[in-house]
């Protein structure tokens, strides 16, 4: 089953880094991807821009509206994400407590829903 590892974590925490400790911790990251990859559950992930660069759409009695920034003010950001395909709930759960942000942010652990296809 896929699981969306979604890291959550205040932004303001990269700027209280030294260039050395933000060098370290992008170091964990990547060895965090590399070690996931050669686990074979790394599907895919990313790093997102902060959040003063989304938008938020919404279509209200279809009426489109474009909003800056997250939907919600939060004191912690969505900054990323990995997408594992797990054999288990618990596998997805131990690879998200080792995602460097699990220290200082949270990581959300959710399924992918799994869509019927569509034959024509």
């Amino acid at each position: 089953m896929q699981y969306l590892l979604l890291i959550y974590g205040p932004e303001s925490h990269w700027a209280t880094l030294s260039e050395a400790e933000s060098g370290a911790l992008i170091g964990e990251y990547l060895s965090f991807s590399d070690s996931i990859r050669a686990q074979g559950i790394m599907q895919g992930g990313a790093p997102l821009k902060p959040v003063a660069t989304a938008k938020t759409v919404r279509v209200r009695e279809g009426r489109m509206t474009v909003s800056d920034g997250p939907f919600a003010e939060t004191r912690e950001q969505l900054g990323g994400y990995y997408l594992d395909d797990c054999e288990t709930e618990q596998e997805a759960i131990d690879a998200a407590a080792r995602i460097p942000n699990a220290r200082f942010g949270s990581i959300e652990v959710r399924p992918v829903m799994a869509l019927p296809t569509t034959t024509q």
